[in-house]
């Protein structure tokens, strides 16, 4: 393993696989300072960059790990059996093998998008659980009571989908609770509740247009039986 200050010219030579691990903004920077060799692969492990930020190397690979690596320790558990989004040379299909895990192939102009969302599932998430355990500390109310509410409605969500899992005031069109709520809250703490009560309308609208146009075509196969 080779880190900050070391020679990296010679890094891919007798190797089947060189990984750069670095931030985002320093990937292109340590590909160009690596010698290409024929046989071996780079990759790296952004998931917001595409393959031609490991120029001037032949064998190109992307390896995104779609997983929360706190810590060293739980990441390291977290990552056998995990989706990993791929790109470029097959090799990397086989780490994916080696750890038990599952893959989809994400194009380079779709990266930076498909980042976005899993910056949305993972952090934005963990962001919004901060605010929760400021409110539940302001109340007197134990953070772990949120924690499992939060665990049931991701068991919603994975049961049902997100439009059908929806519960709450914005769901159900009560907007004089929604204005109690934002009377309540501190001032630091209303903007992302607006933003994510904006979300939940825009959610709960598109149920209704689903639910809409299923009884448009339940009616229609209705008359089309009738007409037989």
């Amino acid at each position: 393993m080779l880190g900050r200050g070391d020679d990296l010219a010679g890094a891919a030579r007798d190797v089947d696989l060189l990984v750069i691990a670095t931030p985002d903004d320093e990937i292109r920077g340590v590909a160009k300072t690596v010698e290409p060799h024929e046989g071996t692969v780079v990759a790296h492990l952004s998931g917001a960059r595409g393959l031609d930020v490991l120029a001037p190397h032949r064998r190109r690979a992307g390896l995104h790990p779609l997983v929360a690596l706190p810590t060293p320790e739980i990441g390291a558990k977290r990552l056998v059996g995990a989706w990993f989004a791929v790109a470029g040379d097959p090799l990397v299909e086989e780490i994916v093998a080696a750890l038990r895990g599952r893959s989809f192939a994400v194009a380079d102009a779709d990266r930076a998008l498909y980042h976005a969302a899993a910056a949305i599932a993972s952090n934005h998430l963990v962001a919004l659980l901060g605010q929760v355990e400021r409110l539940a500390e302001a109340v007197g109310v134990p953070f772990e009571a949120y924690l499992e509410l939060a665990e049931a409605t991701l068991a919603n969500v994975g049961e049902l989908g997100p439009a059908r899992a929806l519960t709450g005031p914005a769901a159900r069109g009560d907007e004089s609770t929604i204005r109690r709520h934002l009377r309540a809250l501190p001032a630091e703490e209303r903007r992302a509740y607006r933003g994510m009560v904006d979300a939940a309308r825009r959610l709960a609208a598109r149920r209704r247009r689903h639910g809409r146009d299923r009884d448009q075509r339940d009616h229609e196969d209705h008359e089309e039986g009738d007409a037989r």
